[in-house]
């Protein structure tokens, strides 16, 4: 079981018992509430789930490159990346034996963990638009789970705006690390069970998505089970500067200044932007690709709309098929850009990505 967070502690404390899983099960009831309730946006509308969403593999079920806010004038400047699975990314650290950044939350890695990340969308205004702390727990203490929230966090919970936005975030976070987030019940899960066999082609697309002569996928999405992580999770968690061309189609190009004042000329700097170290400039982090097939389009600014693109890029980047780098300082090198696969082969490993998709029910 994991650890108890403050929130469940005070519970478990409130309630002068020892139930962990009571508790633990009242906490991610709260979070998912928060998470799917749409009068938490000005203009109300859009919750959580309306770019994170269950049957779009907890990203955005719209597929555009940007998802649109709550007002919906305005659009963010990322594709929103899957929710599901977030939850083991460890804190947003520098390793200094690996000498990389690892962890954290968001594309560039600005918010240091699940609870940091669930405060940022509520109060920007190309997404949920609510004007700050105090604006968000007004409308929790009208909501039908008000009760609730007070049974979790205990009376008067709500009273103060900051504490309350920080249990907000607190819930909100339990879900996102709950089973229903976190299914691991993907035909890839029950092939490594023993319960299921992979295609022949799903299986020539996993060898090759594991050779480091072919696909070399698993360098930063690692597919075995290991002691540390018997279940994989399909990422490193580290930042990573693909190459990736920029998406004209990007309609965070055409906000006002107020809120883009370089209009199509913006260049995302990613992790570098975050730490304004040029050093990281271009560099986003690598998603698990858990749900992937569920999640077009893909890269961080949604350039690519299916996952054939995606393997073509890693394959041919190099070789004069794709628009140049966004950002071209710190690109991958090494690891992809002319692979020499065949379509045959780029078509085996998106068979492949395939049975990662949760909810599988075959025999």
């Amino acid at each position: 079981m994991r650890s108890l967070g403050p929130g469940l502690a005070l519970l478990v404390l409130a309630a002068g018992c020892g139930d962990d899983e009571e508790a633990q099960a009242k906490m991610e009831r709260l979070g998912k509430a928060l998470y799917f309730d749409e009068g938490l946006s000005s203009p109300t509308g859009q919750s959580c789930a309306s770019c994170h969403d269950p049957s779009a593999g907890f990203a955005d079920p719209d597929g555009t490159a940007c998802s649109e806010g709550a007002n919906k004038a305005f659009f963010g400047n990322r594709n929103s990346p899957s929710a599901a699975y977030a939850a083991f990314s460890p804190d947003f650290h520098y390793d200094a034996g690996e000498g990389l950044y690892l962890g954290g939350q968001f594309w560039d890695g600005r918010a240091k963990d699940l609870v940091e990340q669930a405060k940022g969308p509520f109060l920007n205004p190309l997404e949920m638009g609510m004007a700050d702390e105090a604006a968000v727990v007004s409308k929790v203490r009208q909501a039908e789970y008000a009760s609730l929230f007070e049974e979790v966090f205990g009376a008067g919970a709500l009273d103060d705006a900051q504490s309350a936005y920080e249990d907000v975030a607190q819930a909100i976070a339990a879900f996102e690390r709950s089973d229903e987030v976190n299914r691991f019940s993907s035909k890839y899960d029950m092939y490594l069970a023993g319960r299921v066999r992979l295609s022949e082609q799903e299986m020539r697309g996993l060898k090759l998505f594991e050779d480091e002569k072919k696909g070399n996928c698993a360098a930063c999405h690692p597919s075995q089970p290991t002691a540390e992580q018997p279940r994989p999770l399909f990422t490193d968690f580290s930042y990573d500067n693909l190459g990736v061309p920029k998406n004209k189609e990007n309609p965070f190009y055409t906000l006002a200044a107020a809120h883009n004042p370089d209009g199509a000329a913006w260049v995302d700097l990613g992790l570098g932007g975050a730490l304004k170290k040029a050093s990281e400039n271009g560099k986003h982090k690598v998603p698990t690709l858990r749900n992937i097939a569920r999640t077009a389009p893909y890269m961080h600014n949604g350039v690519f709309r299916t996952l054939k693109e995606v393997v073509d890029f890693y394959n041919r980047r190099d070789v004069g098929a794709f628009d140049p780098p966004e950002v071209a300082e710190n690109v991958n090198t090494d690891e992809l850009g002319d692979l020499g696969l065949t379509d045959a082969e780029v078509a085996d490993i998106v068979a492949f990505l395939g049975t990662l998709t949760d909810g599988y029910l075959g025999q």
